[in-house]
């Protein structure tokens, strides 16, 4: 069994700190088996294509989401969420969440949100760590990238463009492209469009910070890989349950913290 790395040590050390996951503790087995999930990320095989969420597991959106929810929220009559609300509970896409939250009003909401993020995004939009050094070795491999989000596609294509990493995606798709979204896997049948790409024969991996990219990627019979961010906060969507068996086939969960590690590993792999 290979050992953890140092830095992959204090990762696991910082992640099971219930303060930094919202003050929830987490269930003894869970805090047992996390390395289970480490060494699952580190015997992960060379993958043949990879599909990459985009918020929040490519660039940092989290500021620009919040901001905009709390706009929403107030000028809707209800009260702000924060961040931390925030981050706990956004990973649907606007057209499944929205109703939900507003009732009949979501469509008012929606503009609000719409407009609220617009204004700002493309000034503020900002690469999360080693995302470049990541998608270009990626690049270099011949390994062949997508992006599936839950952001209105339009919306998702003109950030993509406005960071100028669209050239090394095969395909961009985002809500709105596909008659659903994540966590069906018509996304991903979409964006797989043309690639001779098979998840069932070929090794595809979909890493996200969410449960509806872990979902999807069960859903299309793609390798799930959790993104867990530099500063180790985990998305609380993600069960125990999933962290257990949620690799695919009951398997433990790949996890990482830092697009770093995954240039890394994708270094050795062969």
């Amino acid at each position: 069994m290979r050992r953890l790395k140092l830095a992959h040590f204090y990762a696991l050390k910082n992640f099971l700190d219930p303060s930094l996951r919202g003050g929830d503790d987490l269930p003894k087995t869970l805090k047992m088996n996390l390395e289970t999930n480490r060494l699952a990320f580190l015997k992960l095989p060379k993958p043949k294509a990879v599909i990459f969420d985009w918020d929040n597991t490519l660039v940092d959106t989290w500021p620009l989401i919040h901001l905009a929810i709390d706009t929403t929220m107030e000028a809707m009559g209800k009260e702000r969420w924060g961040l931390e609300k925030v981050r706990n509970n956004v990973h649907k896409s606007m057209r499944e969440s929205f109703p939900e939250i507003f009732g009949t009003n979501w469509e008012e909401a929606g503009e609000i949100y719409k407009n609220t993020y617009r204004s700002v995004h493309l000034d503020k939009l900002r690469l999360l760590p080693n995302t470049l050094e990541l998608v270009s070795k990626l690049e270099e491999q011949g390994i062949i990238q997508f992006i599936v989000s839950n952001k209105i596609g339009a919306t998702l294509r003109k950030e993509v463009e406005k960071i100028g990493i669209e050239k090394k995606f095969f395909a961009i798709v985002g809500s709105l492209d596909s008659s659903r979204d994540k966590p069906s896997k018509d996304p991903v049948d979409l964006a797989l469009l043309g690639s001779d790409l098979d998840p069932a024969k070929d090794e595809i991996w979909f890493i996200g910070d969410t449960i509806a990219d872990i979902e999807c990627a069960l859903n299309s019979g793609c390798r799930p890989i959790l993104y867990a961010h530099p500063d180790n906060k985990v998305s609380s969507t993600v069960s125990e349950k999933i962290f257990r068996e949620g690799g695919g086939k009951g398997s433990p969960l790949p996890i990482y913290f830092n697009h770093s590690e995954l240039v890394e590993l994708l270094a050795k792999l062969k």
